[in-house]
């Protein structure tokens, strides 16, 4: 997909093509190539028209949309779509493009890009990216699998906004033949932020920047109007439908678009929020009056609504519950906004938040983990892997009792082939699912930060090999087959690896405290700043 810069004084404002481009190239003998572009428009609703041009351009339009093929070699048209066969030699090249816009904007076949212009076009994506990546301040281990996952994010991120999408698929399933095919072309407050944060501790500030003037613009008006997830716009409409004329991935249905989870309540976004938040703003970044008035106002929020029960991280779809992962990231959110308060003198805020936010600290202690661990809910004895962030997020120290025995509740009961299952229990759709690569690497966190360094890297070893031919995750992998499931490449996974390798390689260098409470986002912050710090003098 080329881009090029928008300013040469600012190389990471890019324009995009909105296009495919390939270039075929043969370096050895000699070999035959057939080329197909035959696009389905509204989701396959109906066949397009396809048209050649010229001798090397041809149009697919239907509906809004049209496709534009160019080529630096002849192309065919056979009625179902446009097609090239050609034979290559050594050192010979042929480039191909793909290129979509709304079908109004009908093009001149004159004004097609030739060989050329294309090879310019892949030039100058090639220097925006490398551009991009030497910002990169990542120097610990695994760092090709660190910087490929760096790639990821930042290439799904939609540039004209700043917004992250959780995955640019739909309805890829979670179990062959199974319905938990869900939408993820849309940006989650949740995935969106651990996102920017895992990138922040590589050094690209930017991304920040831009996500936060993005949600600015998406949640301006009232705090209480924030939703868990918007279109990558802002749009806050985004109803699900399922498609029947599809017969979806390996006969996977149904296949979705929209997605129903935007009408839930989901407590832990808050917590997300004000945890980059604090952040943003202890690494230097400028909250404005503004924004400290909404991040004020969603604390509020979350005074009063933090006893309620709700769908939590996993947007179960049956009646809501207490989750400690929601009541957890409540308590997060009353801790961080009133240190933000206390560093900018506030005491009214302080003194309002305080009672509230150790109110939620009893409550998790006595409801979520009557037994001495912390179980998925109140009054629901059973394990769920988003309890391991009771540490990571700086609630009780990693060698508190209760801590260490979730771990093993966790290993003993959702562990797998060393990949880890997000819960076991009932959650009103279906069973049948992958383990989670997102718990799995919370998982290897856990480990390093309790100073059990071998396992730890014996399970990151695990995780890594995951990865298909180019670096990639999804969402889910089956541990008996290594399959990759569910939609793909999904934000989480390459978020959490990137964090996992820097925790790791973090811990082995002595850089991480084994004893007392912390925030491990936080800390892999400070050892980015400490290093900035060291650099200036």
């Amino acid at each position: 997909m080329p881009v090029s810069p928008l300013d040469p004084a600012e190389p990471t404002k890019v324009r995009s093509y909105h296009s495919i481009l390939r270039r075929l190239r043969c370096r050895g003998g000699a070999v035959d190539i057939s080329a197909t572009v035959a696009p389905r428009f509204e989701y396959g609703l109906f066949a397009p028209r396809f048209l050649l041009t010229g001798e090397r351009s041809a149009e697919i339009v239907g509906g809004a949309d049209a496709i534009w093929v160019s080529a630096s070699a002849p192309l065919q048209c056979d009625g179902e779509g446009i097609r090239g066969r050609w034979r290559l030699s050594v050192g010979e090249d042929v480039w191909m493009e793909a290129a979509w816009s709304p079908s109004s904007e009908m093009r001149d076949p004159s004004g097609a890009p030739d060989a050329t212009e294309l090879a310019r076009r892949l030039d100058s994506t090639i220097a925006f990216w490398r551009t991009w990546m030497r910002r990169c301040w990542y120097e610990g281990e695994h760092g090709g699998h660190v910087r490929r996952s760096a790639l990821v994010l930042k290439a799904l991120t939609y540039a004209p906004s700043g917004a992250v999408v959780a995955a640019p698929t739909t309805s890829l399933p979670e179990a062959i033949g199974g319905v938990r095919n869900w939408d993820y072309r849309y940006t989650w407050i949740r995935d969106a932020t651990l996102t920017l944060i895992s990138l922040f501790v590589l050094g690209f500030r930017d991304e920040a920047d831009e996500f936060k003037t993005w949600l600015e613009r998406t949640g301006a008006g009232r705090p209480q109007d924030l939703q868990i997830m918007y279109g990558i716009l802002g749009e806050r409409s985004l109803p699900e439908r399922e498609l029947p004329h599809l017969v979806g991935h390996r006969g996977s249905a149904p296949v979705r678009i929209g997605n129903g989870a935007v009408k839930q309540m989901q407590l832990d976004a808050y917590g997300q929020i004000l945890e980059a938040g604090y952040l943003y703003a202890k690494a230097g970044g400028r909250l404005t009056p503004e924004n400290w008035r909404f991040l004020a106002g969603l604390t509020d929020i979350v005074c009063t609504r933090w006893r309620n029960p709700d769908h939590g991280i996993w947007e179960m779809r049956d009646a809501p519950r207490h989750f400690t992962h929601s009541k957890l990231n409540c308590w997060v959110a009353l801790d961080r906004a009133t240190r933000l308060a206390a560093r900018h003198g506030l005491t009214a805020e302080v003194e309002r938040w305080k009672p509230e936010r150790d109110a939620i600290r009893a409550y998790l202690l006595e409801e979520a983990a009557p037994t001495g661990w912390f179980q998925q809910a109140a009054g629901l004895a059973a394990p769920d892997a988003s309890t391991l962030l009771v540490p990571a997020l700086g609630l009780l120290p990693t060698t508190h009792p209760a801590v260490l025995r979730t771990i093993d509740i966790v290993r003993r009961d959702l562990e797998c082939e060393g990949i880890v299952y997000r819960y076991l229990t009932s959650d009103g759709l279906p069973s049948g699912e992958g383990a989670f690569l997102l718990c799995s690497f919370w998982l290897v966190d856990t480990l390093t930060h309790a100073g059990r360094l071998e396992e730890a890297e014996g399970l990151l070893a695990r995780l890594l090999a995951l990865a298909n031919d180019v670096g990639l995750y999804a969402e889910e992998v089956d541990p008996t087959s290594r399959e990759a499931l569910g939609n793909f490449p999904q934000a989480f996974a390459h978020m959490a690896l990137v964090l996992s390798c820097a925790h790791l390689s973090a811990a082995k260098a002595g850089h991480v405290p084994f004893q007392g409470t912390h925030d491990y986002a936080e800390l892999a912050l400070d050892r980015l700043l400490a290093r900035s710090e060291r650099e200036r003098a």
